[in-house]
């Protein structure tokens, strides 16, 4: 852990959740690990309670859970990815169609830069990180646009583990092209506000996810 530091100008609670976060998307807390509260308050000479806080943030999440008094790292599901990208296709099947409807020329532009951006990104095989980033600014640009804040809200209830989720995706080859190639389809679409056509793709793209996913947590169960 020692690429990492604490830093006086951020209250301390929030740098442990970032801190915690990155290393449960990276990998260095592993599925089913146990974090210990003590052995991080003693590394970084603090007390446990923001890291306690730091903590209940990531359980709100989802992306850990406490048991009998041990903080261990969510493992993910089969059960669970089903569930989720549920709620997704219910969610942005329905964002979809409305920002179609309502974006203005304008908005509709910054969803197809983001598209340029991440085939560039592709083409320029930047790391991971950074096309995921754009793969998640694509949908997130179609739930602001609805301009419907439970919504979002909705969704956002959804983003630690969508995050979690959007990494086990990219696993397998050309996965970063298929998925930059489904939302082109949704985006052509949407710039000629068929909405109905439109939130039919999204259906289909988060239906591929959702198979890719399954697919590579049953490959991981027999590895």
């Amino acid at each position: 852990m020692s690429e990492f530091s604490i830093q006086k100008q951020a209250p301390y609670y929030e740098q442990f959740y970032r801190m915690i976060k990155q290393m449960i998307f990276t990998g260095i807390y592993k599925p089913g690990q146990q974090i210990s509260e003590t052995q991080l308050a003693k590394e970084f000479h603090v007390s446990k309670s923001p890291i306690r806080e730091a903590v209940r943030i990531l359980e709100n999440e989802g992306l850990v859970y406490v048991e009998k008094g041990k903080v261990v790292v969510y493992a993910p599901t089969i059960k669970d990815v089903k569930e989720i990208y549920f709620c997704r296709s219910a969610l942005e099947s329905f964002a979809v169609k409305q920002t179609t409807t309502i974006a203005t020329d304008e908005e509709l532009k910054k969803i197809e830069t983001t598209l340029v951006e991440t085939e560039e990104a592709i083409q320029a095989q930047a790391d991971q990180d950074t096309i995921i980033s754009l793969n998640e600014h694509f949908h997130q640009l179609i739930i602001k646009f609805t301009g419907n804040a439970r919504l979002q809200k909705q969704v956002n209830d959804l983003k630690g583990l969508m995050h979690y989720f959007r990494i086990l995706n990219f696993k397998g080859e050309h996965r970063a092209i298929a998925i930059v190639e489904q939302h082109k389809v949704i985006f052509d679409y949407m710039k000629k506000r068929e909405a109905q056509h439109a939130a039919e793709e999204m259906i289909k793209h988060l239906e591929c996810d959702t198979d890719h996913l399954v697919e590579t947590l049953r490959a991981q169960e027999n590895t």
